[in-house]
């Protein structure tokens, strides 16, 4: 990943330079401040930066994943998507059920662990996501159609269900399903790792 250091008299002004350099919007530029050193009677005070422009850590990111899966015995190929938004990195590969994991588990794994090394990079968090052949996507529409399944059941019953349990992404997806239901109403209960949602009706 190509980073880019400059100095200015103040960090505003060495941002400038960035900009007017790599002919970038400020918020295309992810600026990390290195070094300021105080003025004195014969030295005037600077600011140093570290820059890194916006398509390069989306570029990156692909980079990396490859080069782990690659490490990793896996033969892949990555599409990008809503790079000028949050990216979305869609795996391909020749075992996607062993990518994706029980319950997408190697999944989560590999995302925490790119989002970790590039945190260490940039000084920063960024945003994005990495999915396997739309598993996310998938396993989402499964989800929202298993809680409204249930939820009628337990509109009818009046008894709650305990699903099974979920990754915090998973819950969340149940939760946001059923967040305008007249009749039911979810909570998560249990630890972790073994935490899960239970669908309880409303009183009348």
């Amino acid at each position: 990943m190509e980073k880019h250091k400059y100095i200015g008299k103040t960090k505003e002004e060495a941002i400038q330079t960035a900009k007017e350099e790599l002919q970038e919007l400020e918020e295309n530029l992810f600026i990390k401040e290195l070094e300021s050193t105080k003025g004195g009677l014969f030295k005037s005070k600077k600011v140093e930066i570290e820059v890194i422009e916006r398509r390069e850590v989306v570029r990156y990111i692909k980079e990396y994943l490859i080069k782990i899966l690659k490490s990793m015995g896996f033969t892949v190929n990555i599409e990008i998507k809503n790079k000028e938004e949050v990216p979305k990195y869609i795996i391909f590969s020749d075992n996607d059920a062993l990518l994706i994991g029980k319950n997408g588990k190697n999944l989560t794994a590999l995302s925490i662990l790119v989002s970790q090394h590039l945190t260490k990079e940039l000084g920063r968090t960024y945003k994005f996501t990495i999915d396997v052949n739309e598993y996310k996507e998938k396993r989402e529409k499964t989800l929202e159609n298993l809680a409204k399944k249930i939820a009628r059941e337990v509109s009818t019953t009046k008894i709650e269900a305990k699903l099974d349990s979920m990754n915090s992404y998973e819950r969340r997806i149940i939760h946001n399903a059923l967040t305008n239901n007249k009749k039911v109403y979810t909570e998560s209960e249990g630890e972790e790792p073994n935490r899960y949602v239970v669908i309880k009706p409303k009183e009348d």
